[in-house]
């Protein structure tokens, strides 16, 4: 396995709100709690920080109340929905940083989790995965920045720690004489959903209903989603696997944000089946059925149990790498891991801590927006 680390979002550590605590015992909300990402976060905060008081946010109560039986003393549930402004303001009160995982992002054409965060002057992150909805929530930066609310976007694993690996990367390239970065590719497997059922299932099905936006030597340009396979290897114990084109939020920031001028990333999964079936959607489904949430959950529903068989045969082995080239040659970072709920957990928690402990400037903020 290849350790991968969380950077902070700006270089210049600021206080937290006035109003708020960043030392032991902070409270910490995680909208989401009962789902597969929010899970793993909780767990990974609290065995990072067993001094934070955690506050679990869900709509299942009894979900809830099991995972914070797991947490312990320290914890509590609250049944929250995301889509309901004063009762998130109301939860909110007194929490030092809420952390939204509740997802899926796509299609959510409101950021009502991060108003009420900068209303409330409550610090903020989330794993977005979805193009529109992470440059919509970057919209608010100047509102972040004036009510001295700091927030970290696309902050999970993929988005999230890929984007530092990128960061990383064209550092280095930069650092050196005529090193300037021309292309940027990210490249993911995960086995089956990675242990994320459904959820990672809707997602994915989501996207397939989404134009690929990718760069090429500065243009943007729109591709077919699952289109454009590659044969990627990553690294042993993972080896050689097929990947596809899907519309990821990393590409545009890593492309505005880094000035690499040709960018694009590609995901693929196991067994095989599974990549046939997505690129059987892309190619035959109309978009408008894609696009349509109801029909969506629907769909994810009448193969859960698949997947469920599936998900316990193939594991939840996950890996991620990134390939920068440059005039001078070509680099490339690697992260797998065995285990793809520890990981998200783990990485959601490290950028997490990190605005707790007062290295993110109010704003907000993309994982690779810092000083190169």
């Amino acid at each position: 396995m290849v350790r991968a680390c969380c950077m902070p979002a700006a270089t210049a550590p600021t206080s937290a709100p006035s109003n708020k605590s960043s030392g032991s015992g902070c409270r910490v909300l995680v909208l989401g709690g009962t789902g597969h990402v929010g899970r793993s976060t909780a767990l990974a905060l609290s065995e990072l920080r067993p001094d934070l008081n955690i506050v679990v946010g869900g709509r299942n109560r009894e979900k809830g109340t099991c995972l914070v039986s797991k947490l312990g003393e320290r914890s509590e549930f609250v049944q929250v929905d995301i889509h309901n402004a004063s009762r998130l303001k109301a939860v909110m009160e007194g929490v030092d940083l809420v952390i939204h995982a509740a997802g899926p992002f796509q299609r959510d054409d409101k950021c009502t989790v991060l108003q009420a965060a900068i209303s409330s002057k409550t610090a903020y992150t989330d794993v977005c995965d979805g193009m529109d909805y992470s440059w919509r929530a970057k919209s608010f930066h100047a509102q972040a920045k004036a009510s001295g609310v700091p927030a970290l976007i696309t902050a999970g694993i993929s988005p999230g720690v890929s984007n530092v690996m990128a960061a990383e990367l064209v550092r280095a390239a930069k650092s050196k004489n005529d090193s300037a970065p021309e292309r940027l590719r990210f490249f993911y497997y995960i086995a089956g959903t990675g242990g994320a059922g459904p959820t990672a299932l809707g997602t994915s099905f989501s996207l397939l209903g989404e134009d690929v936006i990718a760069y090429n030597k500065g243009q943007e340009i729109r591709l077919k989603p699952y289109s454009g396979a590659r044969n990627i290897y990553f690294g042993e114990g993972i080896g050689t696997k097929d990947v596809y084109l899907m519309n990821l939020p990393e590409v545009k920031s890593a492309h505005r944000l880094l000035g690499v001028p040709t960018v694009d990333a590609r995901f693929g999964t196991d067994p095989f089946i599974w990549n046939w079936g997505m690129e059987t959607f892309a190619n035959f489904l109309p978009s408008d059925i894609l696009r349509n949430n109801n029909i969506i959950l629907k769909l994810t529903e009448f193969v859960e149990p698949l997947v469920r068989v599936i998900d316990g045969i193939v594991g939840e082995h996950v890996a991620m790498r990134i390939d920068l080239e440059t005039l001078n040659g070509n680099t490339i970072a690697l992260f797998t891991h065995n285990n793809l709920s520890v990981s998200v957990g783990n990485a959601t928690a490290a950028f997490a801590l990190a605005i707790l402990e007062g290295s993110t400037k109010p704003g907000v903020w993309f994982p690779e927006e810092v000083t190169l």
